[in-house]
């Protein structure tokens, strides 16, 4: 795998290597795993905020429910 480095605060450094040593990981999956995180919180944000949108739209919010309701899958759980 091809690396590269990066210039971080010496606070973030630390906090990077704590977190990694909690974990058992090396600086460079801590590193990644964070990465993967932010990306993940991010889409998150924007689901959500569409989500927000959409129910701002009284007819397309009624055609995202039914469209939900018509392709959901029943998992036996009441």
């Amino acid at each position: 795998m091809a690396t590269t480095t990066i210039r971080v605060d010496k606070k973030t450094h630390a906090t990077l290597l704590e977190l990694g040593s909690a974990s058992g990981s090396s600086l460079m999956e801590t590193v990644r795993d964070a990465a993967e995180a932010l990306r993940r919180q991010r889409f998150a944000q924007q689901v959500a905020g569409e989500l927000v949108a959409l129910h701002g739209n009284t007819s397309a919010w009624a055609e995202y429910l039914a469209d939900a309701e018509s392709t959901a899958v029943a998992d036996g759980v009441r």
